[in-house]
């Protein structure tokens, strides 16, 4: 199924394909504060309808993962990593997508305060 997301102004806009059946929360520093329910899927599988350069990164700790946001309205829609193997991943925060029932998912709890 294809979705289409944003952040709140819409100045990152995206649509994202795949099956969404459960999604992750994690403990660590920023997801904690974020609340964001990530769901995992291959970047390919990600579409930007906005440019790149409308988007803001933030890293931390060992700089793998790019925490994109929005510089204007401060949401964070997605992040970009590799896995260990080196496929090109991508994070999609699920209350960021339209029309999805977040109710509906199963929730796989991430403890990534302890790693």
């Amino acid at each position: 199924m294809k979705y289409t997301g944003s952040c709140h102004c819409g100045d990152i806009a995206f649509e994202v394909e795949g099956e969404l059946d459960s999604v992750t929360t994690c403990n660590c520093s920023i997801c904690q504060r974020k609340g964001a329910m990530m769901w995992f899927v291959p970047r390919v599988a990600l579409e930007l309808k906005t440019p790149d350069s409308a988007m803001a990164t933030y890293t931390f700790n060992k700089h793998n993962i790019q925490h994109r946001f929005c510089p204007r309205c401060g949401i964070h829609p997605f992040g970009e990593a590799q896995t260990p193997d080196g496929n090109a991943m991508a994070a999609i925060n699920v209350r960021c997508l339209d029309e999805v029932d977040l109710d509906a998912l199963s929730v796989q709890a991430f403890d990534g305060r302890s790693i």
